[in-house]
């Protein structure tokens, strides 16, 4: 019998009865420990969680990135390595006979482990677009990482020791209708507003930890071009030119109809949603003759 590594997957949930016994059943093929961290959630997501053996913490929901650094800082993983899953991801066979075969033997100085993420849509993987692979950090020495403090697009950083990238992929698979993914998109088109807005106005001090792994330089380089070119071209253009550009150039049509509804709804209705919001925070500011900040915590109850 193979001994599984000396691991704590850590799940953020939030009314996932759909995915969260599959998420949990995935990662009990490699974990000694499963934490659910639930922000309270009012369908079936506790029940089942215990059902399924996980440890249940519940925490008030700010941010992803607060939620899941509040796990890290209260000692609640006690394991030498953390992983970190979404609720509704899972993990190929391929990944999980290559996490308990190598996690265990990794030499000293590796303090992280970066994993691909394939995302399927409608049953679809999305190859294309430049939306595979996508490299992520998900598993790291307990203590050895910080979670980036942003409102949108936070990314796990070491703090000490250099990663290693596994060859087997993990995926994101959604079950939730169309409608159910226009509304959280809404949502994450609201917090993504705020974050570019606050990085033009410097409202709240963003947080950053150091770190040098493959995931970073991903990571690096895509804000870099976000930051200094996609964010200085005119509102609703730049959705525009991005959805040609990973359509066209990224080959993003190859996905089918599946994947132009993917490609379409995340590259363009998304990117024009937030540019939308950005507009109108701007333009309640500047009716009312008051910072951003504070139309932001006025119109969208938001607490910084």
């Amino acid at each position: 019998m193979i001994t599984k590594p000396d691991l704590t997957v850590v799940i953020l949930t939030f009314n996932e009865e759909l995915h969260i016994h599959r998420a949990i059943e995935s990662a009990w093929k490699v974990a000694r420990e499963v934490i659910i961290v639930d922000s309270f959630s009012t369908d079936r997501t506790v029940q089942i969680a215990m059902e399924s053996g996980a440890q249940v913490l519940q925490n008030p929901f700010v941010n992803q990135a607060q939620q899941f650094q509040w796990a890290m800082d209260h000692d609640h993983v006690r394991t030498v390595w953390t992983m970190r899953m979404d609720a509704d991801e899972y993990l190929t066979e391929a990944l999980v006979a290559e996490i308990t075969q190598k996690l265990p033997g990794l030499e000293k100085g590796i303090s992280g482990v970066v994993l691909k993420r394939q995302v399927h849509f409608m049953g679809k993987w999305i190859r294309h677009g430049g939306y595979y692979p996508v490299h992520l950090l998900r598993i790291w020495q307990t203590g050895h990482a910080r979670i980036e403090q942003r409102w949108m697009d936070e990314h796990t950083l070491l703090t000490q020791g250099k990663s290693i990238t596994f060859k087997h992929d993990f995926i994101d698979e959604n079950l939730n209708s169309l409608t159910w993914w226009t509304a959280k998109h809404n949502d994450y088109a609201t917090r993504e507003a705020i974050d570019i807005l606050n990085t033009k106005y410097q409202f709240v001090e963003e947080q950053h930890t150091g770190g040098e792994t493959l995931s970073d330089h991903q990571v690096q380089t895509k804000r870099w071009y976000k930051t200094n070119f996609y964010l200085r071209m005119p509102l609703f253009l730049r959705a525009f030119l991005y959805f040609q550009f990973r359509y066209w150039i990224k080959l993003g049509f190859l996905d089918g109809k599946k994947g132009l509804v993917w490609h379409f709804l995340q590259a363009f209705w998304y990117r024009f949603l937030v540019d939308a919001k950005i507009l109108q925070i701007e333009w309640w500011a500047k009716a009312d003759n008051k910072p951003v900040r504070t139309i932001i915590e006025e119109k969208y109850k938001f607490k910084f």
